[in-house]
């Protein structure tokens, strides 16, 4: 009895183009070429799975072998319908490339187009999957496409069209199936659920349609499957989510829940309820990110849009409008991003289970992340106290601080005498400094010192291996302008230009300037390097300052001309160190211990 038996999707497969669900645009142009007898010689059909390309092949070839064609409304009785819906290959002849890709297969398949056809008026060809057609098949089949016989149509479907070669497709008429809506799916599935006298609820009918994603077949094969279930008791939402592995709405809201609420523990308690129930790590996030993203949409769309956006009943909807009051929008795409990254690491991951315990704790750890209408009320209790905050993000580039010189003693102004306050004012001074403790604020960085930029640099980057490999790294000069550093080893200066690396060092110093576009140079060490340090080490406005002390230093440590011969000769110690070997000088420096480690222990010229 079982061999009698036909699946659904095959018993209501559609017999005529009024049949066809969704794909108005598709139906009104062909209905219009077969009326008006303007019949291409080659069709391709694209669009993704089970959207009735395939289906749409065969109404096309038995409206045009119909013995009372080309007609739109096929008989079905004829011997050429008979042979289609039979799949008796006559003159229409079904192939699949997948199978038949090899050169050899397409010139016998063209060897054979020359014979007539036997009941109808074309020899139709109807290549599925024509994508997987290697090359030499399809340069074989291109000159006939271009210049078939009379009595001989191509119908060619792909569900990957940018796999097709161009030459291909310029000499087919393209039409392109959409993902069929929810909406007529939950229409179709309905009416075979009548038809067939199964027992589903509407929520049920709209789970299908809604993750078959866009296609027919899918949903009328699950349907089909879940038919065995509707014979004792009604089909729900749960049992559909049972079949497919999914985790329910109720328990997905209970465990949001204590995420939302900061309660790591209580939420990991949910967790392992849910794991003990058989459901993998990846499958939990994935439903968990699916659930934020709903809950996303009911935030920020229309009413009437939830329903189709979501999937979801209009129970469902109603808690998630109660939920969404306690989050914002910002936080919710900050736990989408964070359950994104987790499903990344489990994918990757050994264990599992430890990345996923590590996930939901990290979810469930929302204390630090300060709503909009929290920080907007402590800036009103501020103002109410009289106290200005300092800005968080200070929008302008950030500008080095500029020292001014020392004024020697003989300038400087007397002191003014101390002013004692009074102490209520005291008192009162200290009573705001103990209530209001502003935000933190990035502190800029000191100009005056290369290692603490570059120790401020590699703060910024994410990545503990680019950090730990950037450690190996010299930096050279470190300005607004331009970053420069250098590595001893020609393959890690590689390593880092040809990565991702790089652009990660990039951001890094545009969040500590403050700008969008930072010049990063990695290169090897050269000899003027140090030099290159030294001066960038200086931020901009303190080189002016600095000559002004320096000529300040030189009047005052001048020589007095009537004690001291002007033409005095060189101390012992220059001499001495201008006559000692350049391999014997004494390195006084760190800079001078890094260009002799550099070049092998040797001063190059």
């Amino acid at each position: 009895m079982s061999g009698n038996y036909i699946p659904l999707y095959r018993k209501y497969r559609p017999q005529t183009l009024e049949q066809l669900v969704g794909q108005e645009h598709i139906k009104k142009t062909l209905t219009n070429a077969i009326e008006l007898g303007k019949i291409a010689h080659a069709f391709l059909f694209t669009g993704p799975r089970g959207t009735g390309k395939t289906s749409t092949a065969r109404i096309l070839a038995k409206s045009l072998n119909c013995k009372n064609g080309p007609t739109i409304h096929p008989c079905g009785e004829c011997e050429s319908c008979r042979d289609i819906i039979n799949s008796v290959p006559i003159d229409v002849i079904e192939i699949d490339a997948a199978s038949n890709r090899k050169v050899e297969d397409t010139q016998n398949i063209l060897e054979k187009i020359q014979y007539v056809p036997v009941h109808g008026k074309y020899k139709i060809y109807i290549i599925d999957e024509v994508h997987m057609l290697t090359n030499h098949a399809f340069n074989a089949l291109l000159k006939t496409l271009e210049e078939p016989p009379e009595n001989v149509i191509f119908i060619l479907a792909t569900t990957e069209v940018h796999k097709v070669l161009d030459t291909i497709k310029s000499r087919c008429q393209r039409f392109d199936f959409r993902r069929i809506t929810t909406e007529d799916i939950v229409k179709h599935l309905r009416y075979i659920s009548d038809t067939e006298e199964i027992n589903i609820s509407d929520d049920a009918l709209f789970t299908i349609a809604k993750n078959s994603a866009g296609g027919m077949r899918d949903s009328i094969s699950l349907l089909d499957q879940l038919s065995l279930l509707g014979v004792s008791k009604q089909i729900t939402s749960d049992d559909v989510n049972a079949i497919l592995g999914r985790i329910s709405f109720d328990i997905l809201y209970k465990i949001s829940s204590k995420i939302i609420s900061s309660s790591p523990n209580e939420a990991l308690e949910v967790l392992n309820e849910i794991y003990n129930s058989g459901n993998e790590p990846l499958q939990i996030l994935t439903n968990l990110s699916e659930y934020f993203k709903n809950l996303l949409i009911v935030k920020n769309c229309r009413q009437e849009l939830l329903n189709e956006l979501t999937g979801l009943n209009d129970a469902q909807i109603e808690e998630l409008d109660k939920q969404k009051e306690q989050l914002e929008t910002q936080q919710i795409v900050f736990l989408l991003e964070r359950i994104t990254y987790y499903i990344k690491e489990i994918k990757l991951a050994s264990n599992q289970h430890l990345w996923l315990e590590v996930g939901i704790i990290d979810l469930a750890n929302m204390s630090e992340n300060s709503t909009l209408l929290e920080l907007q009320n402590r800036i009103k209790t501020l103002e109410v106290s009289g106290i200005t905050a300092r800005p968080a993000i200070q929008a302008s580039p950030i500008e080095p601080v500029t020292r001014p010189a020392p004024i020697p003693p003989a300038l400087e102004k007397p002191k003014e005498p101390e002013v004692k306050e009074h102490s209520v004012v005291k008192e009162m001074k200290e009573e705001n400094e103990v209530e209001f403790t502003p935000p933190p604020i990035s502190k800029k960085p000191d100009g005056c010192d290369i290692q603490t930029l570059w120790k401020t640099l590699l703060a910024n980057i994410k990545s503990p291996a680019t950090k730990a490999l950037l450690n190996l790294a010299t930096p050279v000069k470190i300005a607004s302008d331009e970053v420069i550093i250098t590595f001893k080893n020609d393959k890690l200066v590689s390593q880092i230009n040809d990565t991702n690396k790089k652009q990660m060092l990039i951001e890094a110093a545009n969040t500590m300037f403050n700008q969008n576009s930072t010049n990063v140079i990695i290169r090897l060490p050269q000899s003027g390097d140090n030099n290159l340090g030294k001066t960038n080490t200086q931020p901009a406005g303190q080189t002016d300052t600095v000559k002004k002390q320096e000529e300040v230093k030189a009047v005052e440590n001048k020589p007095d001309s009537t004690t001291e011969p002007a033409n005095e000769p060189s101390s012992d110690n220059t001499t001495s160190k201008e006559n000692t070997p350049k391999d014997k000088i004494r390195l006084e420096s760190d800079q001078e211990k890094m260009v002799l480690e550099l070049f092998d222990g040797k001063f190059i010229e």
